[in-house]
């Protein structure tokens, strides 16, 4: 699970894993030759100052969601202000913060750090970027991949509505605590996979699919409260939970919603029953990651792949 893993220092700087570095002419047969006893006494004395192990980073977070999709899940000193390209990024007493990129993320971004009684500073993150894949699908009815104007202006109703619930922004620490898989199945749609639907080329994937049959149970990937329990066009019947900071995981195509909207959940508990509502071509989970309003990829975080 990729929120389990340790901390590292941010990448932009240099391995320092191998010690500290040693100080011109402090040891026989370095750059000028010298022995500790050719040197003044002044050096000397600064000696065990120069040995000291620097202080460890205020803010660090595994490298690995640098990429474009990617969640990152970090740790800073309690008090610690941090933007992300100008957005606040929100930082818990304990110190866990999170964020992420969208799937056409740009090739850097800007992490702006203020330290508790320091001055701010900017780190330059490299965004790795990906390749996705291409999804045929087939055999849908020709409504749902054009719909009618009635069903239109309700799509955009629905929109509306789940770009509310995903904009929460809560003090919740879920995120900070693990994820687990909502459910376990085959694998049947990837995150940023191009789709093309009965011939006509659509957006692009925002989920992870898991094939699994109607009346499986779904699980809370993480610990949060409901912000949305409804019936949707596209989605079906759907879940959306808020784990803070706004983190938040999206469970779509249920046969059956077992929350409702506020009821706190823990992780691992069951929230619904999979099935076939909405656009689908068969039975399935469409699960969704995203902080705020940008889609994350969930397969590393729930998959640790």
């Amino acid at each position: 699970m990729a929120t389990g893993a340790p901390a590292s220092p941010l990448p932009e700087f240099p391995d320092e894993s191998q010690g500290v570095q040693r100080p011109l002419g402090l040891w026989r047969g370095g750059p000028e030759g010298q022995s500790p006893s050719a040197l003044p006494r002044r050096a000397l004395l600064a000696l065990p100052a120069l040995l000291l192990p620097r202080p460890a980073r205020a803010v660090s977070f595994p490298d690995r969601g640098l990429t474009q999709g990617g969640f990152v899940l970090g740790q800073a000193a309690p008090g610690t202000r941090l933007a992300l390209d100008g957005r606040v990024v929100r930082v818990s007493a304990e110190g866990a913060f999170a964020f992420g990129f969208g799937r056409d993320h740009a090739a850097a971004s800007v992490l702006a750090v203020t330290q508790p009684g320091q001055r701010p500073e900017e780190r330059r993150l490299a965004v790795a970027r990906r390749q996705w894949q291409e999804q045929r699908i087939s055999g849908l009815p020709p409504a749902q991949v054009t719909p009618d104007e009635a069903t239109l202006a309700r799509i955009l109703r629905e929109r509306e509505r789940l770009g509310v619930a995903r904009a929460t922004d809560s003090a919740l620490t879920g995120f900070a605590q693990g994820f687990t898989a909502p459910a376990t199945g085959r694998i049947s749609g990837v995150f940023g996979s191009r789709r093309v639907l009965n011939g006509q080329p659509r957006q692009p994937h925002y989920g992870l699919d898991f094939a699994v049959p109607t009346g499986t149970p779904m699980l809370a990937a993480a610990a949060g409260r409901v912000t949305l329990a409804a019936s949707f066009h596209f989605f079906g019947d759907l879940v959306v939970i808020d784990h803070g900071h706004g983190v938040n995981t999206l469970y779509a195509h249920l046969s059956r919603i077992d929350v409702q909207e506020g009821q706190v959940v823990g992780r691992g508990e069951r929230i619904a029953l999979s099935g076939a509502t909405g656009r689908v071509t068969g039975p399935h989970l469409h699960f969704s990651l995203s902080w705020y309003q940008v889609w994350l990829d969930p397969q590393p975080v729930v998959l640790g792949a």
